[in-house]
C-alpha cells in the first residue's frame, strides 16, 4: 500500500471542479458529488463535526473498465473503490489517495491479470489528480 500526498493552492471547490473535468477527459466519473462532503454526510446521520471540518471523500470510477473487470471476476470488487481525500490544511487544499502495489493485490486476490490492471488505474488516477492541481 502507498499513500499519494500532494497539495494545491486551489480552494476545495475549484480543485473538485478541475478534478472532475480531468477525470471525465479520461473516462472516469465522480460517483458521489452530492455526498462527498463528509460534514453533510455525518450531519444527515445526526453526528456533529466542527464548523471548519471540510473533509471530502471523492469516489472516482471508470465505469467502462470497472464493469468489464467485475464481470470477469466479482472477487475484484473489494479492491475497486477508489477515493481521493481532500481537506484544508497548512493554508492549502491537501490531497491524499490510497493505492495498492501489484504485489499486495496478488497476495489478496488470486487473479493473474488484475494486479497490473489495477496498478494502471491507480497510475491514471494520480495523473488526473496532478492535472487538476
Amino acid at each position: 500500500m502507498a499513500i499519494y500526498h500532494s497539495q494545491t493552492p486551489k480552494p476545495i471547490d475549484r480543485f473538485v471542479d478541475d478534478l472532475d473535468q480531468a477525470a471525465r477527459a479520461r473516462g472516469f466519473v465522480i460517483h458521489n458529488k452530492e455526498t462527498m462532503e463528509m460534514a453533510h454526510t455525518f450531519g444527515r446521520h445526526g453526528a456533529h463535526v466542527a464548523e471548519d471540518f471540510d473533509l471530502h471523500m471523492i469516489q472516482i470510477c471508470k465505469p467502462d473498465k470497472a464493469s468489464k473487470s467485475l464481470s470477469k471476476n466479482p472477487e475484484r470488487a473489494v479492491l475497486m473503490p477508489k477515493f481521493v481525500m481532500i481537506f484544508s490544511g497548512s493554508g492549502s487544499t491537501q490531497i491524499r489517495f490510497l493505492h495498492y502495489r501489484p504485489e499486495i493485490v496478488s497476495d489478496l486476490i488470486d487473479d493473474a491479470e488484475f494486479p497490473e490492471s489495477l496498478a494502471e488505474s491507480f497510475a491514471e488516477i494520480i495523473e488526473v489528480i496532478e492535472e487538476a492541481i
